[in-house]
């Protein structure tokens, strides 16, 4: 079986900017037994998340982002498409860490075959422990979207391994 790490990126203090935390809190609470998944808090980003990536065949990233929709918009970007966002816009508040760690899981052959960014469009980025109404109401979006990526990849690998 493969194994997925869903990283909840940002900093809880900003309102909609810690929505990425908020999401993994949300998992650990309401999806605690999800077999061959870690939930990981992310917090602001750091070269220390690269083992975690390393260690994982999958890899699903909450973040906010700026997506130009409404605030609490949930869009999933999937391997390509989530690297052309990080590397070609710019739009995510994270982007730069986040492509530094991808950049070290290619270098040392790591990279993720199955990854995915799933943006949230932010409303506030103010001081608040709480995410936005908008943006609250997003969260088991976002945590249900993260857990069906994370099964069609599992279902997938099992289909491959049978075939």
């Amino acid at each position: 079986m493969s194994t997925t790490l869903i990283l909840g990126i940002g900093n809880n203090l900003l309102t909609d900017e810690g929505v990425g935390i908020h999401v993994i809190e949300y998992l650990a609470e309401n999806h605690p037994e999800e077999s061959h998944v870690t939930y990981l808090d992310g917090g602001t980003l750091s070269f220390t998340l690269a083992d975690p990536i390393a260690e994982h065949d999958n890899l699903i990233v909450i973040d906010a982002a700026r997506l130009g929709a409404i605030p609490g918009t949930c869009q999933t970007l999937l391997g390509d498409q989530m690297d052309r966002y990080l590397t070609g816009n710019r739009e995510s508040v994270h982007e730069v860490g986040l492509m530094d760690l991808l950049d070290i899981a290619r270098l040392s052959d790591t990279y993720p075959a199955n990854r995915a960014l799933i943006g949230i469009q932010p409303e506030s980025l103010e001081w608040g422990e709480s995410p936005s109404a908008r943006v609250a109401e997003s969260i088991p979006k976002a945590a249900r979207s993260a857990i069906e990526l994370h099964r069609s990849w599992q279902n997938d690998k099992n289909t491959t391994k049978i075939a």
